[in-house]
């Protein structure tokens, strides 16, 4: 049974789509070359893969919608070469269709036969689905009124996405049975096990640039008790000195204290005097002036690159005698090699615990696949997802999640 905060969401096992039209919600948003236009990742094409292939070998007709980049970014462009690369995949001719809920869409839809796979157009090519608003008001919208007569289900597997109220995410699910895909399940089933398990300590990791996001996770996992420590890392480990306190270089400052609202930094002031769990770093490994080096906590100098290998040594022995492992974000700039060694240390030791361990965020995407047979078996699960992870982690509530289950209270899929 899938929950989403004790309540029931339905999955592909609890509906027949033989011969049914179903339409499909992914996140198959990816980097862009800019001057080829090139994608320069495939791996989330590859995850929503899973369920389309189900689906194929179901006998469904699939339609599939996603999103792609931001109006006037430079990723801002067409599904067509995602659609190739599908077809690639799944091995069956996948149609494109320049269009998302005019008559040429609407035309390849009503033709679209059992087992066969249809990708429309960049959902976001239509304002409505750039808007946040509630589910109710984007039932009513024109990319759901034109295109939810056509289908029998609606899957959404785009976890990564559940964090926003747009159309393509919560307006189906007040007007069709909706379901979730495999990518969405594996997704809910690896963050409820972190709550749920009662095995402890639990630890999380917790590092990169999204300061005022990552605090509102440390609040929620430190005053709930779900978290016994927290391992800080990367810029979030020096916005905590910051609130500790202790003086750091005067442009370091500026970078952190940029990126964090003035009431965030106080609530982290707030967090850091009254729980001990929260832990910094001991030492960093620091560029000056060209020249690298390590350099203590309490006595910053330079550009703080990577975590140093006093607190390798101290995190990893943490690490070592927990049962349940979250790592967000890198604990250096793992861009350079030269500043990886933390993250590929605490990475190494979170799966020789024996943990369950979950890593999310796309940089350990790329890091758990170069790691040995004997330690990628060990992974609990890696996260596709950003901001919704985020969200999730942080006790806020998600309204794809939301729909999901509003769907199955309206339609009794699952009960």
């Amino acid at each position: 049974m899938l929950t989403y905060m004790g309540r029931r969401i339905a999955t592909l096992d609890d509906v027949d789509v033989t011969s049914r039209k179903v339409l499909v919600r992914v996140d198959i948003n990816s980097p862009v070359n800019p001057q080829t236009g090139e994608l320069l990742d495939i791996s989330r094409i590859v995850e929503h893969s899973i369920t389309i292939r189900e689906l194929v070998e179901r006998k469904a007709a699939v339609v599939v919608v996603s999103h792609q980049g931001r109006p006037l970014d430079q990723d801002f462009v067409s599904l067509s070469s995602h659609a190739k690369i599908l077809s690639n995949l799944l091995g069956v001719n996948v149609n494109f269709v320049d269009d998302i809920i005019g008559p040429e869409a609407r035309r390849a839809i009503e033709k679209l036969e059992p087992g066969e796979v249809l990708v429309l157009e960049n959902t976001r090519f239509l304002a409505e689905d750039n808007v946040e608003a509630p589910p109710e008001v984007h039932s009513r919208s024109y990319l759901v009124s034109k295109l939810a007569p056509f289908f029998s289900y609606f899957v959404n597997d785009a976890f990564a996405t559940c964090h926003r109220s747009q159309a393509s995410i919560v307006g189906f699910p007040l007007r069709l049975p909706s379901v979730a895909g495999r990518v969405l399940e594996k997704e809910l089933r690896a963050l409820n096990r972190i709550v749920e398990l009662e095995e402890r300590p639990k630890v999380f990791v917790l590092g990169g640039a999204k300061l005022d996001d990552t605090i509102k996770v440390i609040k929620h996992v430190v005053e709930s008790g779900i978290a016994d420590e927290v391992l800080t890392t990367g810029l979030v480990a020096v916005l905590f000195l910051l609130a500790k306190g202790v003086k750091v270089p005067k442009d370091v400052e500026a970078k952190v204290l940029g990126k964090v609202s003035k009431e965030l930094f106080n609530e982290a002031r707030e967090l850091v005097s009254k729980f001990k769990s929260i832990k910094v770093p001991i030492d960093f490994i620091v560029e000056d002036k060209g020249a690298i080096s390590v350099s203590h906590a309490s006595a910053l100098r330079g550009t703080p690159k990577d975590i140093g290998p006093s607190t390798v040594e101290y995190y990893s022995h943490k690490l070592s005698k927990s049962k349940v492992i979250v790592m967000r974000g890198p604990a250096g700039v793992i861009e350079d090699p030269r500043f990886r060694v933390g993250t590929d240390s605490l990475v190494k030791a979170a799966l020789e615990s024996g943990a369950y361990t979950v890593f999310g965020g796309g940089h350990f995407i790329a890091m758990v696949s170069q790691l040995p047979e004997n330690l990628r078996s060990r992974v609990g699960h890696v996260s596709t997802a950003g901001g919704a992870l985020l969200y999730f982690l942080a006790g806020e509530r998600l309204p794809g999640l939301e729909a999901l289950v509003k769907s199955n209270e309206i339609f009794k899929i699952a009960t």
